[in-house]
């Protein structure tokens, strides 16, 4: 029997995770490059490279995927994985069993604190947001024309080891920003990549998914907690207006929410291995992150 095989749009630290995963059970990846530099980075993972600009590489690793990840960012023009990946499809008369596209809560806008589900209106405040919203929507209608079975995720913030308030508290750049009312969720690497084979394993056309953890809350109490487990001072809070964030982070700050990971639970059989961050981060720190 022939290995299975992803195809990743924009490989990076999110599908690693998910390589890392599916190649243990014998899966064949390849992700696509943009520069000739990137190849080795790749090739040293055990994927395969596959030149974004060369259209007969592209046509051959989606002739060959039986399942397809997006994670590149939308631009001005829409989705660049989109664009790539669809003429394609259409050249190779290929249809993958599954088309994931990575997507973000910012959609949903600032809630005040309160709840979203898939089922909420977007509402998305900045420039970006609205570059998600419209990719979800462009994937979604090529999807229902094409016969496609595309499905949504939007995730929060992601940690893991190189990525966590661990790092940052190593590398005296944490900082305790207090903004009063403001939570937020989100999702260790890991935990997403679980979502993501969960969802290949049992794929649904048109199916959108929140993957985060169980516990929204506050940057700083994140920030103390892992200060906690390092055996270092908390650094001092700092207030929203003395923080001199840049303009990405004054977006982030600007929206307050907490992102329901029920449906993903009830129809993916999905469960985070850390539902809060305590447990994601002690896992991170135990294994030398």
């Amino acid at each position: 029997m022939d290995a299975r095989r992803l195809l990743v749009f924009g490989f990076g630290y999110s599908a690693r995770a998910l390589s890392v995963r599916l190649q243990a059970q014998g899966w064949r990846v390849a992700g696509t490059i943009r520069r000739p530099a990137d190849r080795a980075r790749l090739e040293a993972l055990g994927v395969t490279p596959v030149p974004v600009g060369n259209q007969r590489e592209m046509q051959r690793a989606v002739r060959e995927a039986d399942s397809v990840l997006v994670t590149a960012a939308p631009d001005a023009q829409g989705c660049p994985g989109l664009r790539a990946l669809v003429p394609a499809i259409a050249r190779a008369g290929a249809f993958p069993d599954w088309i994931g596209y990575l997507s973000t809560t910012g959609v949903y806008g600032d809630r005040h604190g309160g709840w979203v589900t898939e089922q909420s209106r977007l509402a998305a405040q900045s420039t970006e947001g609205a570059r998600r919203v419209g990719a979800e929507r462009d994937w979604l209608e090529v999807g229902r024309g094409m016969g496609l079975t595309v499905t949504i995720f939007r995730l929060p913030g992601i940690y893991g080891p190189g990525r966590s308030a661990l790092d940052r508290l190593r590398a005296g750049e944490a900082r305790r920003i207090v903004a009063p009312g403001q939570v937020f969720s989100r999702i260790h690497v890991d935990d997403l990549a679980a979502g993501l084979e969960a969802s290949i394993a049992r794929p649904r056309a048109g199916g959108i998914y929140n993957l985060c953890d169980d516990a929204p809350c506050a940057n700083s109490e994140v920030v103390a907690f892992a200060a906690q487990l390092l055996g270092l001072p908390a650094p001092p809070e700092v207030s929203l207006a003395q923080a001199n964030l840049s303009p990405q982070g004054m977006r982030f700050y600007a929206e307050s929410k907490r992102v329901s990971n029920a449906r993903a639970k009830a129809e993916l059989g999905w469960r985070p291995a850390y539902p809060t961050y305590r447990e994601g981060l002690r896992a991170i720190l135990a294994a030398g992150g």
